[in-house]
């Protein structure tokens, strides 16, 4: 799986809820794959290089409404949309005029995009909760598959607010989103999770 994909979908995970009491960041997760229908955020990323020092820096907005569908806009420093209509995951490089799509239940799977998706949360992840940092309660959901492209996912909030997802793939790249304008189960319009080709853009088919 292409890494901006991996990224992409392990951002879906992003909006894990702001509706648990933030005592028990456990019982937010839970309670977002029962209550949280839909939402919208703005983010700004940084992934580090497993060294530790190289750091990238890119930001854009990202909406969900369950099941299946979302939509990350990446805006600085380069275009990037990533759309699930619910069927494929499109991704779309705006310098490459390139698309890429596949099949969602392919693209999913125990992933962290799999909580935005709804999917059977104890089943795929070991859940812990982990100690206050910085300000904020942390859970840590870790995929039970031990060949997958994500180590460990971990969840950050400030009193019932999401405020950070910190995830750390399987080459020990750290990709940190820290979210503004949080705002959960508000109505989104179906044509947001439409994806159209590009004229003239190329399409790959994984």
């Amino acid at each position: 799986m292409k890494r901006s994909l991996r990224l992409g979908l392990a951002f879906a995970a992003a909006l894990a809820a702001p509706w648990a009491s933030a005592a028990d960041p456990v019982e937010t997760l839970r309670s977002f794959v029962r209550d949280v229908k839909s939402g919208r955020s703005t983010f700004t990323q940084t992934v580090t290089a497993p060294d530790g020092v190289k750091k990238k820096t890119s930001s854009g907005s990202f909406e969900f409404a369950r099941p299946n569908r979302f939509r990350f806009a990446y805006a600085k420093p380069f275009e990037q949309l990533i759309v699930a209509d619910g069927q494929k995951v499109w991704i779309y490089d705006a310098d490459l005029n390139q698309v890429s799509a596949r099949k969602l239940s392919n693209a999913l799977g125990a992933t962290p995009a799999a909580l935005l998706a709804g999917g059977s949360l104890e089943k795929d992840f070991d859940l812990s909760a982990l100690p206050s940092k910085d300000g904020l309660d942390w859970v840590k959901a870790t995929p039970k598959a031990k060949d997958g492209a994500f180590q460990a996912v971990q969840i950050g909030f400030r009193g019932k607010d999401l405020a950070a997802v910190e995830i750390v793939d399987s080459f020990g790249q750290r990709s940190l989103l820290q979210f503004a304008q949080l705002a959960a189960n508000v109505p989104i319009g179906a044509e947001r999770f439409v994806f159209a080709v590009p004229p003239g853009a190329d399409v790959i088919e994984q």
